[in-house]
C-alpha cells in the first residue's frame, strides 16, 4: 500500500487518523513531517496547551528538515510556549536559535526582548529591543517593552548605588567605632596595662607571657578612648602596646 485510505475523518475517528499519519509517515519528506508537527502544534498553542506544544515542536525540529524558514517559525514558536510556561531561558535559547537562522525575523527578537525582561536582564532587554525596532520601528510590543525595560534598568541602578553608598557609610562607621574602642588587658603584678590593636586576634592576646586568665575567663577593658573616664582611668598608668 502506498498511500494512506482517505475514509478515515481526523474529526469522526482521531485516534485512527492518528495511527494511520504513523504508519505512513516514512513517505513524507521531513519537510511534510516538521510542517505536520507545527500544525499540530499551533493547534495545542491555540487550546492553551503549551506543555503539548513545546513536544510538537520538538517533534518537528527532530525532523531537520532542509526548510530553515520552518524550523525559524518551529523555534520561535516552541519559545512562545516555553514563555507561557515561565521556562523564559528555555524561551531565550529557542530564540536565539532562532536568529542564528535568521536574524532579523521580528518574533524572534520580540519574544527574545521580553525573555530578558522576565530575566531581570533589562540592559539586554533594551538591547533587543533596539535591534527590534530597527526592523520595524513602529512596533508596539517592542516600543512599550523597551520602556518598560528601560526604567527598570534606571531603577535598578539607582538601588545599586544606594546599596553602595549605604554599604560605605557603614563601613566608615566601623571603622570610626574600631578607632574609637580601645581595648586592654591588666598585669595585676606589675599593675600595668597592655594596648590590643584591632589586628590582634585572642589567640595571639591568649599567648601573650603578660597575660593571665582567671576562672577560665578572659578579661579586658574595653573604652571610648576620647572619654572622660577612659582618660581618668589610664592617668599616670603605664601603658604597653602589643606588636
Amino acid at each position: 500500500m502506498k498511500k494512506a485510505p482517505v475514509e478515515i475523518d481526523p474529526k469522526e475517528n482521531p485516534d485512527l487518523a492518528c495511527l494511520q499519519s504513523i504508519i505512513f509517515d516514512d513517505e513524507r519528506s521531513p519537510e511534510e513531517q516538521a510542517k505536520t508537527y507545527k500544525d499540530e502544534g499551533n493547534d495545542y498553542f491555540r487550546e492553551k496547551d503549551y506543555k503539548k506544544a513545546v513536544i510538537s515542536y520538538t517533534e518537528g525540529l527532530k525532523k531537520k528538515c532542509a526548510d530553515s524558514d520552518l524550523n525559524v517559525v518551529l523555534y520561535t514558536n516552541r519559545a512562545a510556549a516555553q514563555y507561557y510556561l515561565g521556562n523564559f531561558r528555555s524561551a531565550l535559547n529557542d530564540v536565539m536559535a532562532a536568529r542564528k537562522l535568521k536574524p532579523c525575523h521580528l518574533k524572534a527578537v520580540v519574544r527574545g526582548a521580553l525573555c530578558h525582561l522576565e530575566l531581570k536582564n533589562f540592559a539586554e532587554a533594551v538591547s533587543w529591543c533596539d535591534e527590534g525596532l530597527q526592523i520595524d520601528a513602529k512596533e508596539k510590543k517592542l516600543l512599550d517593552t523597551r520602556a518598560k525595560a528601560d526604567k527598570l534598568k534606571r531603577t535598578e541602578q539607582r538601588d545599586i548605588r544606594k546599596a553602595k553608598l549605604k554599604e560605605k557609610k557603614e563601613q566608615n562607621q566601623n571603622e570610626l567605632l574600631i578607632q574609637a574602642v580601645k581595648v586592654y588587658f591588666e598585669d595585676e603584678e606589675k599593675a600595668e596595662l597592655y594596648r590590643v590593636p584591632p589586628e590582634c586576634t585572642l589567640l595571639q592576646v591568649l599567648q601573650h607571657p603578660r597575660y593571665f586568665v582567671k576562672a577560665l575567663t578572659p578579661a579586658f577593658l574595653i573604652c571610648v578612648g576620647s572619654s572622660p573616664f577612659c582618660k581618668n582611668y589610664l592617668r599616670g598608668r603605664k601603658v604597653h602596646h602589643i606588636k
